[in-house]
């Protein structure tokens, strides 16, 4: 068939390091405010911030609310 000729293979990501995160204060006064504004109570807010305690039920991510 005419149309169809080889195909090369895809190039891979490279191999490069990923920039690495900043290390983020948890504790900051910008991140202590933006928390009194997004958690109800103590449980709440270790739970944002990722300590949750055995048994928790495990968060929806990105499922649609429609």
């Amino acid at each position: 068939m005419p149309g169809k000729g080889k195909r090369g293979k895809g190039r891979g990501k490279s191999g490069g390091k990923k920039p690495k995160k900043p290390e983020v204060d948890i504790l900051s006064p910008a991140a202590m405010l933006n928390l009194y504004y997004i958690a109800h109570n103590v449980a709440d807010c270790l739970q944002l911030r990722g300590f949750r305690w055995p048994g928790a039920p495990k968060s929806k991510k990105g499922k649609n609310k429609t």
